[in-house]
């Protein structure tokens, strides 16, 4: 009896022994890994904070995505020391986000989509950009949408995928922070047209806004069906291109008109013939 009980207690000291230090070692795994984890996050949030180019809705992005990493390869590693195979358990994983990236394609695609924009930083907020051929006011960006408005009010929410697939055109952002005004006045066949440049060229020599260099460029454009058209093309700072060119049309027109210049409206001359016949019945 007493060699039964000494066996046993030789086995169980052995099963002890065993299976204390594959849980002492599993604890101190999954410890380290957690520290770690969590060291890696917070190295990396600080980068990321101080990486002014980089948006602060994407500051968390890396550091969470490290640290889900490496706690689910601690995890694993866990179960291997209980003798877990975790062969099959990685393939079941893989099979899983699989399956997961094909039920969320569209949705990944944003978030790729995100990252890119977050990369390469087409725009930021409060940048007027064109997509499509419509103009939105950016006011906040996001992993998977943007949010915007357009400029005469309405809210809109546009996904990333839709922004990254195409030209991107941002006004806020201008070559030597100028912008460029092409505006094209008509004056009639019949009006001077040397007095007509003459007047537009003044124009530009007087409005402040209107840059000397490049040149202003006060030409004629074309001859056109009712009328001769003139290129005014001037440039100006990029903050004053709205309220310059809007200034300038009222003005050009106004001058124009009190030198003398008439701006033609579209016509048509239309000949009557009769035919000889109906001349000798009558």
């Amino acid at each position: 009896m007493s060699v039964t009980i000494t066996t046993n207690l030789e086995l169980m000291s052995d099963y002890l022994w065993t299976y204390g230090i594959s849980v002492v070692g599993a604890l101190a795994t999954l410890i380290v890994g957690y520290l770690v984890s969590g060291w890696l996050n917070r190295l990396i949030d600080r980068a990321m904070h101080k990486a002014r180019r980089i948006d602060p809705v994407f500051h968390h992005l890396p550091g969470k995505i490290v640290r889900v990493v490496i706690l689910i390869f601690t995890l694993i590693a866990v179960l291997n020391r209980f003798g877990v195979e975790t062969t099959s358990l990685i393939a079941l994983l893989g099979a899983v986000g699989l399956a997961i990236g094909l039920a969320l394609q569209g949705t990944l695609s944003n978030v790729a989509a995100g990252v890119m924009i977050l990369i390469f930083r087409p725009f930021k907020i409060g940048d007027a950009v064109q997509l499509d051929g419509q103009i939105y006011i950016i006011d906040a960006q996001g992993f998977f949408i943007c949010k915007g408005h357009l400029p005469e009010g309405p809210v809109v929410f546009i996904p990333n995928s839709k922004i990254w697939g195409q030209t991107i055109v941002n006004l806020s952002v201008t070559d030597q922070d100028i912008r460029r005004i092409d505006e094209s006045y008509a004056i009639s066949y019949g009006d001077n047209l040397n007095a007509a440049l003459a007047i537009l060229s003044q124009i530009a020599m007087d409005e402040p806004r209107i840059l000397t260099n490049p040149a202003p460029l006060i030409k004629v454009e074309s001859l056109g069906d009712n009328s001769v058209n003139i290129l005014f093309r001037v440039w100006t700072a990029r903050t004053d291109w709205w309220d310059t060119k809007l200034d300038l049309i009222q003005h050009c027109k106004e001058s124009l008109e009190q030198g003398g210049c008439t701006i033609p409206f579209p016509q048509r001359v239309v000949h009557a013939f009769q035919k000889d016949d109906q001349k000798k019945s009558t």
